[in-house]
C-alpha cells in the first residue's frame, strides 16, 4: 500500500477517534491508528534509503575528487531505567521522559520480537533515547504488542510525560521478572549450602549470609531466632 492511501487510513481513524466515546472502542482505535502510523514511517525509511541507494548507483561525478554526501549515522542514549507492571495477558512497561508527549507521533518508533523490544524516541530537545530489552523472561507475541504515550497519570498510576510498551504475553501467566538477567541476577545472591562444611557449620554460613544480605526486618527476625535457639539450649542444659 502506498504511502498516500496509509496517511488517508490515518486521517480517517484520527476522524473516528475524535468521536467516539467509549473507552473500549478508543483503545482499540488508537492501536490502529499507531500501526498505521508506525508503517507509514518504515515505509518512509525504506523509500529514502532506496533513493539514497539509486542516487549513488547513477551519480557520476563531473569533476574530479567529487564525493557524494552519505547520510549521518543516529546516535541514541542508551536508556537503562524504566517501571513495569503486569496484568495475566500483558507486560507493561513505562518508558518515562520529560515532555515526550509533545513530540509527533513519527518521532517513536518501538520494534518488537519474540524476546525483545526496541523502543526508539527521536529528535526530543536535540536528543535521541533508546530502551532495547532483550531476553525477556518469556516470549510475547509481537503482532500484539504495542506502545502508547501517556500525559494521564490517573489511571495508570505512575508519573507524566512516560512511553507506556504494552508486551502481549504468549503464555497467559504472571512473570517474576521482566527479562532472564534480572532472574539470574537474584538467583545468584541466595545463599547455598557448602556440601563440604559440616551441616551445622554450613548452616550458620547461610544464616550469616541472610543476615548480611538482609533488610532490617530480616535482621531482627534472624536475631530472634537466634536468640530463642540460645535459651532453649540453655533450658536444656
Amino acid at each position: 500500500m502506498s504511502t498516500d492511501e496509509l496517511r488517508k487510513d490515518a486521517a480517517e481513524l484520527k476522524g473516528f477517534l475524535e468521536t467516539a466515546s467509549r473507552p473500549r472502542v478508543k483503545d482499540i482505535l488508537s492501536v490502529e491508528l499507531r500501526k498505521i502510523e508506525t508503517d507509514i514511517i518504515n515505509k518512509e525509511e525504506a523509500d529514502r534509503t532506496s533513493d539514497v541507494a539509486m542516487e549513488t548507483e547513477t551519480a557520476k561525478p563531473t569533476t574530479e575528487g567529487l564525493k557524494i554526501k552519505q547520510p549521518r549515522s543516529v546516535s541514541y542514549i542508551q536508556e537503562k531505567t524504566y517501571a513495569w507492571d503486569q496484568s495475566e495477558k500483558f507486560m507493561k512497561i513505562y518508558a518515562q521522559l520529560p515532555d515526550v508527549q509533545s513530540l509527533p507521533t513519527d518521532k517513536i518508533t518501538c520494534d518488537f520480537t519474540s524476546r525483545s523490544f526496541r523502543l526508539q524516541v527521536n529528535e526530543l530537545k536535540n536528543k535521541n533515547h533508546e530502551w532495547h530489552i532483550a531476553n525477556l523472561m518469556e516470549e510475547i507475541v509481537p503482532d500484539s504488542s504495542y506502545f502508547k504515550v501517556r500525559s494521564d497519570s490517573s489511571y495508570f498510576k505512575v508519573k507524566t510525560n512516560s512511553v507506556l510498551v504494552m508486551l502481549k504475553k504468549k503464555a497467559v501467566k504472571t512473570w517474576p521478572y521482566v527479562t532472564e538477567r534480572e532472574k539470574k541476577a537474584q538467583d545468584s545472591k541466595k545463599p547455598k549450602a557448602d556440601e563440604s562444611k559440616d551441616p551445622n557449620d554450613s548452616l550458620m554460613d547461610m544464616l550469616k549470609q541472610m543476615y548480611d544480605d538482609g533488610d532490617d526486618e530480616m535482621k531482627k527476625n534472624i536475631s530472634k531466632a537466634w536468640s530463642d535457639s540460645r535459651n532453649k539450649q540453655s533450658v536444656i542444659e
